[in-house]
């Protein structure tokens, strides 16, 4: 049996040996980058490095890194789909050799040192080629002289990797999947299919082109690079011979502790496994959130939004297997007591954690009576319309529309089946087919939100955005001059329009403190100060200091920009070159984030 611990050491064995740098995993919550909610892949943090700024670490780093996914979320609840999992990552900067790189994960595949995954039960796909790109046949000879023999051609759709919103460094990719043995569902069947034959566990994506802008082509990367990403749940599941990948490690541990408290067992049906791993996920993804550095708390917006999403939805499934949701800070116990060693964050939080996750089931218990309150309604003014028809000789069925069984969903929690349950008590029958419809609606704008939450971010890296990274160095230093060194960065978002700026303050600032830290900033413009980056020992930077958000984890070697006499600070950029370039800083807005923090927002003119 492998753990999840003992795949990451042959990881970091693997490409230690073979002349990658380690590099620590990022915050779950992106920093400077608006395009997506959560950290969705290890190499998000790292768009500026794959657009040629140089990396501390070198041209051959890798890591672990915590990510979170929600375009699957309805999926969750079968054996593979996960919203939170851990990415093995490593990447080749400024170069791409396919052969190598293909070598290279068919090595660890394969290799009774490290993974001694049988040859025969890999199957691989490539990129069929389109307009955009040539049929990628260097990825196939690659792969047919390491033996491989199950190798398909797909499409973009399959074998095309970009970020989220499409905009940024892309380029065709080659999969790896595991052969469970299933028989094939039909002669076509594939990778490509839904039917668990295949199940995907690693792909390699060559970077050779990016999107400048949305709508655009694709055009050729100056410097190529390689990207690829082992997902780590899945590959420990394969390797432990497990039905599911909930059948394992942590994951399992939870599974069975529900088991003593719920009234319905795992496997009483597929509702109730559904229930289960739902629940095992999403408070795992929960777990996660509340104790990142960032300061996420359920909200209804963003990221809070996602995280209140995860809570009431485990609170429901709850609810269908008799288990009180009260024992979710012992399931958030286990989650911290797994993951704490290497996510100190969440150790840090923890009682934290355990507060807002039964602060959250309070309010949805009270949400809940609301939500009842709003149900009497409904069914109140049907009555009354079917009072109003009869008089008027006119039926009316005993149905309850999908737009108010949805709104019960969307505004109160009710999840379907408990207005369906209440209406049937009343008599009434509801509107499934309009419910599915204006649910479909809802996900589709989730999936929107989740894909590009705003235009812009690192993944755009257009001088105006660099501007504006550089005008929060500024500001930051203005508000720490102004209020002693304890203030700290909390948060940060940049598009090319404007900026966003998070950090610790105990009051609302005046009209004549912003004006100040305006005059700051433009002082500092107007005096031209080169931009300068140094690459130093991070022991190095802090004895010079250099500022850092050090609830973050850095490398042993970091970027140092420095402004003149105003501003040191660790970061990876990208930065103006001269203050001179910013023109003119505004604040247009100061406002509460959460407690404690402030918000600035600000424009260059």
């Amino acid at each position: 049996m492998k753990t999840d611990r003992e795949l990451k050491e042959l990881w970091i064995k693997f490409f230690t040996k073979n002349g990658f740098k380690r590099i620590p995993g990022y915050s779950i919550i992106p920093e400077n980058d608006p395009t997506v909610l959560f950290t969705t892949a290890g190499m998000h943090p790292l768009v500026p490095y794959l657009l040629g700024e140089p990396h501390p670490q070198g041209d051959k780093i890798f890591d672990v890194q915590r990510c979170i996914r929600t375009n699957d979320i309805e999926e969750v609840g079968d054996g593979s789909h996960l919203t939170l999992f851990e990415m093995l990552g490593n990447w080749t900067l400024g170069k791409c050799d396919k052969k190598a790189m293909i070598k290279l994960s068919f090595e660890f595949l394969t290799s009774p040192e490290y993974l001694n995954i049988p040859k025969e039960r890999l199957a691989v796909t490539v990129f069929a080629g389109d307009e955009t790109a040539p049929r990628d046949e260097e990825a196939y000879n690659a792969w047919k002289e390491c033996g491989i023999k199950d190798i398909y051609f797909l499409p973009k759709e399959n074998n095309w990797w970009a970020l989220g919103g499409g905009v940024g460094p892309c380029g065709p990719d080659t999969e790896m999947f595991y052969d469970t043995g299933k028989p094939k569902c039909s002669e076509n069947c594939s990778p490509a299919c839904d039917c668990g034959k295949y199940l995907e566990i690693w792909n390699d994506v060559f970077m050779q082109y990016r999107v400048k802008n949305a709508g655009e082509k694709a055009v050729k990367l100056d410097r190529p690079n390689i990207d690829t990403g082992m997902g780590l749940e899945r590959t420990v599941s394969v390797l432990n011979g497990a039905k599911s990948v909930y059948d394992s490690g942590c994951l399992k541990r939870v599974i069975d502790f529900i088991g003593t408290k719920a009234q319905v067992k795992y496997e009483d049906s597929l509702q109730a496994t559904r229930a289960y791993r739902i629940i095992t996920d999403h408070l795992r993804s929960s777990v996660f959130i509340l104790g990142d550095a960032r300061g996420v708390v359920p909200s209804n917006v963003g990221q809070g939004y996602i995280l209140r999403r995860f809570i009431r939805r485990s609170i429901n499934c709850a609810r269908n297997i008799g288990f009180d949701a009260k024992y979710f800070t012992d399931i958030a116990d286990i989650y911290v007591d797994e993951y704490g060693q290497d996510y100190t964050d969440i150790n840090e939080h923890r009682e934290f954690i355990k507060e807002e996750l039964l602060k959250e089931v309070d309010k949805f218990s009270k949400a809940l009576e609301e939500g009842h309150k709003e149900f009497e309604k409904v069914i109140q003014g049907i009555e009354r319309h079917k009072e109003f028809a009869l008089k008027n000789g006119e039926k009316v069925d005993n149905k309850i529309s999908g737009k108010a069984v949805f709104r019960l969903y969307d505004t109160f929690g009710f999840p379907f089946e408990l207005t369906k349950e209440l209406a049937q008590e009343r008599g009434y029958s509801v509107d499934k087919a309009e419910f599915d419809e204006k649910f479909k609606e809802h996900q589709e704008k989730s999936r929107v939100a989740s894909a590009g939450v705003f235009k812009g971010g690192l993944a755009d890296d257009s001088k105006q955005s660099a501007r504006l990274h550089t005008a929060t160095h500024l500001m930051l230093a203005g508000l720490q001059k102004m209020f002693g060194k304890q203030v700290v960065q909390k948060g940060s978002n940049i598009t090319p329009e404007r900026l966003r700026f998070d950090f610790n303050l105990d009051h609302k600032m005046t009209k004549e403190e912003l004006t100040q830290l305006e005059a700051f900033v433009n002082d500092a413009i107007k005096r031209a100060i080169p931009v300068t980056c140094q690459i130093m020992s991070l022991e190095e930077a802090k004895k010079e200091g250099a500022h850092g958000t050090f609830t973050d984890k850095y490398s042993s070697e970091v970027k140092v920009y420095t402004i003149g006499d105003v501003s040191k600070e660790i970061c990876g950029g990208p930065h103006a070159e001269n203050t001179s370039e910013l023109h003119h800083f505004k604040i247009v807005k100061e406002e509460s984030s959460s407690s404690g923090i402030r918000r600035i927002k600000a424009i260059l003119d």
